[in-house]
């Protein structure tokens, strides 16, 4: 070996596999607890004897020889090659996150829709056809409706909680190749939901794969791999990240359609997630578990409250009684989540005279936030539909959404009554 590399043969072993002259691995991948999973696992120490996670800032590795470089590069030794698809920061958030869904395998991406792209793209050919719910994030629709079409595969839409819609929709002509279902549950902004059991049946007896967005609930509140879904789908922009910081995505699922189809996708086409983006959300997930239960609970609180309006008509949350789809909070999933919509009277002008009255509140589309978000989807996050398409899928003009956070849930409620209580008198008047 020449002096160039000598000093070199330890430090890159630590980063690539597991020997018996390592330093001992941080992994805790025999942790059964969900906590100790998000804050210890995909973890390996470096030489340095680091206590945190390192960012790994670089576009590619060194290679000991050209026997070792070619050897990598045709997949015969696993190791680091080149970080648009091998960055240990990466793999670490990547390692992370499968273990808390259940996953064997996870694909990290640049964002959350590149990551349901690379899903289509990975496991779609021209002449399939995907069957999603109706109630879907409005750039989902668009990159269904607008971009998967220009390559001949084309989407139906169904009502999210209706079964009966899903099996007709599937057995309705089998000669149109329906590989794919889709869904969010809940769903963004109305908060329906489906039963994640028999929707995996359903798809798996006509030869579909079931994709599940789990971005409103995360793992720390529900895994849809352990109810039979096949993949799962992130924006790790969200909850994953929790503060609002970093865009990213992620893919989990099996050895085969995630670890070889999806990640085939990434390495040549390059929606890479950055190392430093992928550290923030490894900081994020070993807090992922206490925000969600926290969020959650201040969200059932302010579901309750506003129930108690006269202004508002309706409130959307999966935490209450009346919610059509209650009866599975506590069976597929641990709480309600933090997200929660409402109409109010009076359509679009009532709509943002609540948000313009907020002076704490957020006004933004994201959500997952420490900070409590609010935003009218109608123009905003599903603007870009037609009326046709928010009319089917129910988002009205005086629907708001409000992505619960951490602050004081009576501080919440005060800055919402800023608007409310005058709505509240116009309908007393």
């Amino acid at each position: 070996m020449s002096p160039r590399n000598s000093a070199w043969p330890k430090a890159r072993a630590s980063l690539t596999s597991t020997t018996p002259t390592d330093p001992p691995p941080d992994d805790w991948d025999g942790a059964s607890g969900f906590a100790t999973r998000a804050i210890r696992v995909g973890h390996r120490r470096t030489d340095e004897g680091e206590h945190s996670e390192p960012i790994f800032a670089t576009s590619s590795f060194v290679f000991a020889s050209a026997a070792e470089a070619a050897a990598r590069f045709s997949g015969e030794q696993v190791g680091n090659i080149y970080s648009r698809f091998t960055n240990p920061t990466v793999r670490a958030f990547e390692e992370r996150l499968a273990a808390l869904e259940g996953g064997e395998s996870c694909v990290a991406t640049a964002s959350g829709m590149a990551a349901i792209l690379a899903i289509c793209l990975g496991l779609l050919k021209t002449g399939d056809r995907i069957l999603a719910a109706r109630s879907l994030f409005g750039s989902t629709t668009m990159l269904f409706d607008k971009y998967l079409t220009r390559f001949g595969i084309q989407t139906d839409y169904v009502p999210l909680s209706d079964l009966a819609a899903w099996e007709a929709g599937l057995g309705r002509d089998q000669a149109r190749r329906i590989r794919l279902l889709f869904c969010e549950t809940p769903s963004n902004p109305l908060t329906e939901m489906v039963d994640l059991r028999a929707l995996a049946e359903i798809a798996h007896r006509h030869g579909a794969l079931l994709v599940v967005d789990n971005c409103f609930c995360t793992p720390a509140l529900q895994r849809p791999l352990e109810l039979g879904a096949d993949l799962v789908v992130h924006s790790a922009t969200k909850y994953l990240d929790g503060q609002g910081r970093c865009v990213g995505g992620a893919v989990v699922g099996d050895r085969k359609r995630v670890g070889e189809e999806v990640y085939g996708v990434l390495r040549t086409t390059g929606p890479t997630l950055s190392p430093f983006n992928a550290w923030v959300f490894l900081k994020g997930l070993e807090t992922l578990e206490l925000r969600m239960l926290a969020q959650s609970r201040a969200a059932a609180g302010l579901a309750e409250w506003l129930q108690q309006q006269p202004a508002v008509a309706r409130v959307h949350y999966p935490g209450l009684v009346d919610h059509p789809q209650h009866a599975l909070v506590g069976t597929q999933q641990r709480a309600g989540g933090a997200i929660l919509a409402f109409e109010v009277q009076g359509g679009r002008a009532a709509a943002w005279r609540v948000i313009d009255a907020t002076r704490m509140l957020s006004i933004t589309a994201n959500l997952g936030d420490v900070k409590t978000t609010i935003t009218h989807p109608a123009t905003t996050t599903h603007g870009r539909l037609t009326p046709e398409q928010r009319a089917e899928a129910g988002i009205g003009e005086g629907l708001i959404r409000v992505a619960v956070g951490l602050e004081d849930p009576s501080d919440i409620r005060a800055d919402l009554a800023r608007g409310l209580n005058g709505l509240n008198q116009d309908v007393g008047a």
